[in-house]
């Protein structure tokens, strides 16, 4: 009986330890995947923040155009109506035979103002729009490099992992 407790043991101890062997080597094979999950993980973060921070300065942009394409339509309204205030001040003084004259003159001046207040107005609200544009494909961008880098750490980790 004893003879059988000792040939156990010792197929037991075979057993251990020709398991242990075969699963060291899985370890290492195991820390190359994580490496390589660990470094696509900062990867894509980087490139997140990244996004954020060209979203961010995007949104910024378009909202400093917007602020100033309304202080240039502001000041376009601002001038046209000065022009017509000293237009229709020119029709008050203007003697009474001159008054038709005057005020035909003025509507000309005003009609000039105006058309120059909207040219000033249009040209602004381009140029904002042009910004959008601009900060639109900006975003575009940073999110297509994103997707890249996504991409390209899943690859990482693919081609990393351990096959069977």
């Amino acid at each position: 009986m004893n003879k059988t407790l000792l040939a156990a043991l010792l197929s037991a101890a075979f057993a251990t330890t020709a398991f242990a062997q075969s699963t060291a080597p899985a370890a290492p094979m195991a820390a190359p995947a994580a490496k390589a999950e660990m470094k696509a993980d900062k990867a894509v973060s980087k490139a997140m923040a990244s996004e954020a921070k060209v979203d961010a300065k995007a949104d910024a942009k378009v909202e400093k155009a917007e602020v100033k394409a309304e202080e240039k339509k502001a000041d376009a309204k601002a001038d046209a109506a000065k022009v017509e205030t000293k237009a229709h001040a020119k029709v008050a003084k203007a003697d009474a035979g001159d008054k038709v004259e005057a005020s035909a003159k003025a509507d000309k001046k005003i009609a000039k103002a105006d058309h120059k207040a909207d040219k000033k107005s249009i040209k602004a609200d381009a140029k904002a729009d042009e910004v959008k544009v601009e900060a639109g494909a900006d975003k575009a961008i940073a999110k297509s490099k994103t997707t890249a880098v996504k991409a390209e750490a899943a690859a990482d980790v693919k081609a990393a992992a351990p096959t069977k």
